[in-house]
């Protein structure tokens, strides 16, 4: 298969959840560098697109922007359809879009609110717009150009860490991996491959939110192999590298982009 990205309108095209900013603006940008154009599916109504992605446009690129709650499972069918329509064909999905653990609960005092919202968004939401997504694929049928078709679901190190007081948000990125495993055993027959990356510790503007002190102590008694914060575009870049089809016999399982924290002594 080639990794060859057609040019024009037979661009593949992406859509990125949560791509206004953070991991999945590092998304977005990746992948109008990878040659996608890219719908970007966010909270916000009536924003314009980052710096980031306009300075990126130009020679037929395109990026469109799309306001939707992904928890919101009635308006997933009406956002797909729209995309769809707009850029005339559906190659990958980026699920991106999530809710950290706010404010942080020990497990013993969480609250069904705090657990409840983090299921509905983080894995309810996720599940549902990839079922969609994974639909309209099979009902296109086999690409005429050969090109290769992904979901890539964005998970945690809280998919295989417990962190007692972020219990909601661990407990839903360990089942989003198992969504991974399961649609991609589900589609591989059809040629769709289901990817998960697990990011490690993240300088996003969600992390700037909270104290990180914690972190960088960490970081400086070498408890992280590669010992700087992760950026967007280290997640970006491996989202670009599986959606352009660079490591094709891989499916339904994840990708760490942690800086070796996975395999760190503690």
């Amino acid at each position: 298969m080639s990794n060859h990205r057609g040019e024009g309108t037979n661009r593949p095209v992406a859509i990125v959840t949560g791509g206004l900013q953070g991991l999945g603006l590092g998304a977005v940008c990746e992948m109008l560098d990878e040659g996608f154009d890219v719908a970007i599916v966010d909270l916000a109504a009536n924003v314009a697109l980052p710096d980031g992605v306009t300075s990126r446009l130009g020679a037929g690129k395109q990026c469109r922007y799309y306001q939707m709650d992904i928890a919101d499972t009635e308006r997933h069918e009406t956002v797909l359809s729209a995309i769809e329509g707009d850029f005339g064909r559906l190659d990958c999905l980026v699920n991106n879009a999530g809710i950290a653990a706010r404010p942080l609960t020990d497990i013993l005092k969480l609250d069904t609110t705090a657990f409840d919202k983090s299921v509905e968004v983080n894995l309810k939401g996720t599940f549902f717009l990839t079922q969609k997504f994974a639909n309209k694929l099979l009902a296109m049928g086999e690409p005429a150009d050969g090109a290769y078709r992904s979901i890539i679901n964005i998970t945690s190190i809280a998919a295989d860490f417990a962190i007692t007081d972020r219990s909601q948000y661990c407990v839903t990125k360990s089942a989003l991996s198992m969504v991974t495993k399961l649609f991609a055993k589900r589609l591989a027959p059809a040629g769709i491959h289901v990817h998960e990356i697990r990011p490690g510790f993240m300088q996003t503007e969600m992390t700037a939110k909270v104290g990180n002190d914690t972190i960088e102590a960490l970081l400086a008694r070498g408890y992280v192999p590669i010992p700087r914060w992760g950026k967007p575009e280290d997640v970006g870049q491996a989202i670009a590298s599986l959606a352009a089809g660079r490591i094709p016999y891989m499916t339904g399982q994840p990708m760490w982009i942690a800086g070796g924290l996975n395999v760190a002594n503690i």
